[in-house]
């Protein structure tokens, strides 16, 4: 100590905090910073006692999220701090005693992910006053612990992983077949994480590409993602999905299978390309061959289908050539590319959905339109039931999954006089229904169809 008695330290010194059980983390010692902010991650308010607590993580050492110290605290406010990007952030606070050169004081820390920066910890001024004199010309003056020393602090915190890292990037934590995944996963030892598209975003670079998230986070160790990309994200999440594979991550659903599923007019040229059959279908740019289009698919009653619709929105019957008419010459005077499509009338608002995993079919439904509808749609008050579908309709089924070069899909089908018709395939297709009526655990067979290709052995 000097003169003053304070400590003399560097820009950057290890210290400890004995009573959250922390024996070692290298700290950045910065005046510029008011508040002290430690690395946290799994942090979960409790009450203890009628007292609000916390849980959470900590990694004590840099670059490395094996070194695991689990810690409890009381919760002594929760106040909003501005990062150094600028951003604010609503933060946990604890206190508790740091430990450094030998003396202890109590100091206020919050709590925040602090994967992307530096250090694992920032001491900032309001713990440092009338303790400290920083040279900032110098680091560790106090010393700091060798490997070793390090190893003996931590050997026996050092989390072994048992299972996979899985990330599912979605829109919506809530959705029944996420929640199923997530939890599929976690009865299999895996780790799985829900990975919000919005606020996920990407570093371009040709030797060190990565995918932040938010807050800054650097999303590196996944070992597969499931992408459930709703029709609305799929130029994003496309991009994030081609990203991760970038990075050398497995995706149970490719970036460009997903991208080909979405365009309906290029699926169904690839599908036709395939000798895959399909409703009459007709496309047109100019209100001019509206009549023409009309005839090409046999006449009213007709199918009109937006290229952007997904889950029976954008799709309407025409049952007349006048309404096929005003209809067409409508979405084509918003610029809205349609397609024009044949009506079954055989199918008698019917359709069948097929779960495709890795080649095969998990389980498969019918699904019969609501009275006064044409579309077979649950979401739209249709029913759902169990189906024994033929073998033509199983090669139909598996082939157009095949051609889309999908791991996952659901392939709808119609059912027409000359055989099965196929419709579309869904590249992010929803469980509650289809695990409803088979009683099969969809879930799990996608987390196992991801075992298998990583060739994971439990």
């Amino acid at each position: 100590m000097n003169s003053e008695n304070k400590i003399i330290v560097g820009r950057d010194e290890w210290c400890s905090f004995p009573e959250i059980n922390i024996p070692a983390v290298k700290c950045r010692v910065d005046s510029g910073a008011k508040t002290s902010a430690l690395h946290a991650t799994n942090i979960t308010p409790f009450k203890k006692n009628g007292i609000p607590w916390i849980k959470f993580d900590v990694h004590p050492l840099q670059n490395d999220g094996k070194t695991t110290i689990s810690c409890e605290a009381k919760v002594h406010d929760k106040r909003k701090v501005k990062s150094s990007s600028g951003n604010s952030e609503l933060r946990f606070v604890i206190k508790t005693t740091l430990s450094i050169a030998e003396e202890t004081w109590d100091v206020e820390l919050t709590l925040t992910n602090r994967d992307n920066m530096g250090y694992r910890m920032l001491l900032g001024r309001q713990a440092m006053t009338g303790k400290m004199l920083v040279d900032p010309e110098s680091y560790c003056l106090l010393g700091q612990p060798t490997d070793d020393l390090l190893k003996q602090h931590y050997h026996s915190k050092v989390v072994k992983k048992t299972g996979l890292k899985i990330g599912l990037l979605a829109s919506n934590p809530n959705l029944y077949s996420n929640r199923r995944i997530i939890e599929a996963g976690e009865e299999k030892g895996h780790e799985v994480e829900f990975l919000n598209i919005k606020d996920c975003y990407i570093k371009l670079d040709g030797k060190n590409p990565e995918m932040h998230y938010r807050g800054g986070r650097i999303l590196s160790d996944f070992d597969a993602i499931i992408p459930r990309i709703r029709p609305s994200a799929t130029f994003y999440g496309c991009a994030l999905t081609r990203h991760f594979e970038a990075m050398g991550v497995y995706c149970l659903n490719s970036a460009s299978s997903i991208t080909k599923s979405r365009d309906k007019l290029f699926a169904l040229q690839l599908l036709i390309n395939s000798g895959l059959p399909i409703p009459i279908s007709g496309f047109a740019n100019s209100p001019l061959d509206t009549e023409e289009l009309i005839n090409m698919v046999g006449g009213a009653p007709l199918i009109v289908k937006l290229l952007e619709g997904t889950q029976g929105k954008g799709v309407v019957l025409a049952e007349t050539k006048k309404a096929a008419e005003s209809l067409i010459n409508a979405f084509k005077s918003l610029k809205a590319n349609i397609l024009v499509q044949e009506f079954i009338k055989e199918a008698n608002g019917e359709d069948i959905r097929c779960f495709v995993v890795n080649g095969k079919i998990i389980a498969s439904m019918k699904r019969t339109a609501a009275p006064g509808e044409f579309r077979a749609n649950i979401h739209m008050g249709g029913i759902a039931s169990l189906v024994k579908i033929t073998k033509e309709e199983k090669k139909v089924a598996l082939l157009a999954t095949k051609t889309m070069g999908l791991k996952v899909a659901g392939v709808d089908i119609i059912r027409g006089e000359k055989g099965p018709l196929l419709l579309e395939v869904n590249s992010s297709p929803g469980l509650e229904g289809i695990e409803g009526i088979s009683e099969r655990n969809i879930a799990g067979t996608m987390i196992e169809a991801i075992e298998k290709d990583l060739k994971f052995i439990k």
